[in-house]
């Protein structure tokens, strides 16, 4: 396995999984009640739903710059201020199912084999409070950027449900419905 062929698809699901679950926010509650959801939050020092979805998307879009070693790009910026300042302006459902788009169609757009840097290969993440990490590609995909990614959806979805919004496990692996062998779904 690639590091390509473990976080595209990963992100591309699971990031079409999110856009799916604020479809299901928009057809369960009235237009305001569900755009209210995005300032909500688990605990009062928590980012609000509207950032959990932006830094979930931010995890995508760095892992495909990082691995390649290339700049960011001023949309990254753009995603992260987004994110920190979504307390105060959380914006739309609109909004964010935008940034899922954009991200998707980033992950999508690339070649085979974008993410696989040598073996080993070094790279470094530095943390907004001044931490630098030293990683292989590996450690990175493996443990930084996949786990983050993840700490962020799954807030998304337990705000989601705190809120009241009918999700269910299936909700989280409808990606795994085209792998049910025929004949073995339960009835009912």
């Amino acid at each position: 396995m690639t590091l390509t062929s473990l976080i595209v698809p990963t992100y591309v699901q699971m990031l079409t999984t999110l856009s799916g679950w604020l479809d299901k926010v928009q057809a369960q509650l009235p237009a305001a009640d569900a755009e209210a959801l995005l300032s909500a939050r688990l605990a009062p020092d928590m980012f609000p739903l509207a950032t959990q979805i932006r830094f979930a998307c931010v995890q995508a879009h760095e892992a495909v710059y990082r691995l390649q070693g290339a700049a960011f790009p001023a949309l990254l910026d753009e995603l992260l201020n987004e994110g920190r300042d979504a307390g105060e302006r959380p914006g739309s459902i609109a909004d964010a199912k935008a940034r899922i788009g954009e991200a998707v169609a980033l992950l999508e757009s690339l070649p085979a084999d974008a993410l696989d840097m040598a073996d080993g290969a070094a790279v470094e993440h530095a943390l907004p409070n001044g931490i630098i990490l030293d990683l292989t590609a590996e450690q990175y995909a493996r443990d930084w950027t996949l786990s983050q990614f993840y700490f962020h959806l799954m807030t998304a979805y337990a705000i989601l449900r705190a809120q009241g919004v009918a999700l269910g496990k299936a909700d989280y692996v409808a990606h795994m419905f085209g792998h049910i062998r025929p004949g073995t779904m339960p009835a009912g």
